[in-house]
């Protein structure tokens, strides 16, 4: 499984829906898992973006079926980031 990074950033009706529904926040999180990704960690954010999910997916194509998804509804603008563990990266730097 490989590690993503999702920056979101509530649409309008995104952000009428979470303050009338705070709970479809874990709703959408338990459609992620549907989708094929596991949420490790979810943050709340202050500033440019709304939320912070770090989220395990098998690969891009898995991951961007949830972003597409995600999307499509309107409610959300998502920028996804792959993240890669620091010591694995070090790691492969120091290959010759």
């Amino acid at each position: 499984m490989q590690t993503y990074v999702l920056l979101t950033r509530l649409t309008d009706e995104g952000a009428k829906t979470i303050r009338e529904k705070p709970e479809r926040i874990l709703e959408v999180n338990r459609e992620i898992e549907a989708l094929g990704a596991k949420v490790i960690h979810q943050y709340a954010t202050l500033g440019q973006y709304d939320f912070v999910t770090i989220i395990q997916a098998t690969g891009a194509m898995a991951v961007a079926r949830v972003a597409v998804e995600l999307g499509s509804r309107g409610t959300v603008k998502i920028e996804t980031l792959s993240a890669l563990p620091i010591d694995e990266f070090v790691a492969r730097i120091q290959q010759k």
